[in-house]
């Protein structure tokens, strides 16, 4: 058995190069048994035939293909095969992250943008999300990373943030767990902001003698995940609205930056009715 050791390169180099030998054991007489399965088979082509130009024309012409094929193989369809792997991983990763939305993300946008002054100068495209174009949506997301923030972060809405953050502590702990949401950077990255804000808070035991500077230093780290968390939002609707009209629907009647949501639907055409 290897035993790999970081102080002795040499000896782990000879422990890898043992591993893969081990490992291409088994490819060695598959290999050769296939090579002797179609020396047979020429060899009865000639044996039927007694031509062997023939039977050399097709040996040079099955080599000669031999390129194109692994061209074919390695470069095309490989490729198609990744890209139809990466559509089914990213189907999974934005089922974990309508639950990170529905559990954490819709709450926190909602608390976020109540500490936002300037929320207005863009929550009206924020509620339009549903009629917008992807380019519309595009342009919105460059304008809030591109806007400034001047959180009006106060000890009170620091009390409150910390008692909504910390009773989630367990769930975001658990997201962070989830090794398939590390090949996602942009949800990963946001999943770090949220914890490091929620790690800031949980330090916080007295809340209401927190100095000036400590809240501006909490504001920050409620800017950074608030840019994020929009982001993503946005990034998230848009899958919804292309695969899950339903879940869109949803997700618009209960928008985060609308004043006044409500998730009932008050006019829709001709249908059954509800009887009380």
């Amino acid at each position: 058995m290897c035993i790999m050791s970081g102080t002795n390169l040499p000896h782990s180099s000879t422990c890898q190069e043992a591993l893969f030998l081990k490992r291409m054991r088994w490819h060695i007489p598959v290999i050769l048994s296939l090579v002797a399965l179609s020396a047979l088979l020429y060899f009865v082509e000639y044996q039927i035939f007694r031509d062997a130009r023939e039977v050399w024309i097709w040996v040079v012409s099955s080599l000669a293909f031999v390129p194109l094929q692994v061209a074919l193989v390695t470069l095309v369809m490989e490729q198609l095969l990744a890209a139809q792997e990466r559509q089914a991983k990213l189907h999974k990763l934005n089922m974990v992250i309508g639950a990170f939305f529905s559990e954490v993300g819709v709450q926190l946008l909602k608390s976020f943008s109540e500490l936002d002054p300037d929320v207005d100068t863009i929550r009206r495209e924020l509620v339009a999300v549903g009629t917008g174009t992807r380019q519309q949506l595009q342009s919105v997301e460059q304008r809030l990373h591109s806007r400034s923030y001047r959180f009006r972060v106060d000890r009170e809405s620091v009390e409150t943030l910390s008692a909504s953050l910390l009773a989630k502590r367990d769930f975001l702990l658990r997201m962070l767990e989830n090794p398939n949401l590390l090949e996602h950077d942009r949800f990963s990255e946001l999943l770090w902001s949220v914890f490091h804000l929620t790690e800031e808070l949980g330090y916080r035991q007295d809340v209401a003698s927190l100095p000036d500077a400590d809240c501006r230093h909490l504001g920050t780290d409620i800017e950074r995940a608030y840019v994020l968390l929009t982001g993503e939002w946005l990034a998230y609707m848009q899958h919804l609205r292309a695969d899950y009209p339903y879940l869109f629907s949803l997700a618009m009647r209960t928008n985060p930056f609308d004043l006044h949501p409500s998730v009932q639907i008050q006019t829709q055409p001709d249908g059954p009715s509800c009887v009380v």
